[in-house]
């Protein structure tokens, strides 16, 4: 499956608060929702890219366990961060697709851009049929 990219332009405040910085980088990827009133999904996200740089994938039970969550519902937020293409499933475990952010959103970008030049062939191809 490809991953579903959503991105929103949010306002930047200037906190230097990492974790302010990461809910914002999270929100405008469409991570978090107002479902999400515990924040599990961004305490999932955070143990994920805290544990990226020590390559090291964590199982959902290692995971529910730290954050004390259910298993489901840290199933429910590493299948939404897989959708986005955020995060990989590999050696038993889930693991940032990159090991550190910077890596990650140059790859989302290049996902996202190799999808509007797909789009932009198509819509010539379309343009050539309608004449």
């Amino acid at each position: 499956m490809s991953p579903k990219i959503t991105i929103i332009r949010l306002r930047k405040t200037d906190a230097h608060d990492v974790n302010k910085e990461l809910q914002w980088l999270g929100n405008s990827l469409g991570l978090f929702n107002l479902r999400d009133r515990d924040s599990s999904c961004f305490r999932v996200f955070i143990t994920l890219v805290r544990t990226a740089r020590q390559n090291k994938p964590l199982t959902s039970d290692e995971i529910a366990e730290r954050l004390h969550l259910s298993r489901g519902t840290v199933v429910h937020h590493l299948t939404r961060l897989i959708d986005s293409g955020m995060v990989i499933h590999e050696r038993k475990g889930y693991i940032l697709r990159e090991s550190n952010l910077q890596n990650l959103i140059t790859d989302i970008r290049r996902d996202a851009e190799g999808m509007f030049a797909e789009l932009q062939k198509v819509a010539e191809e379309i343009d050539g049929m309608l004449g």
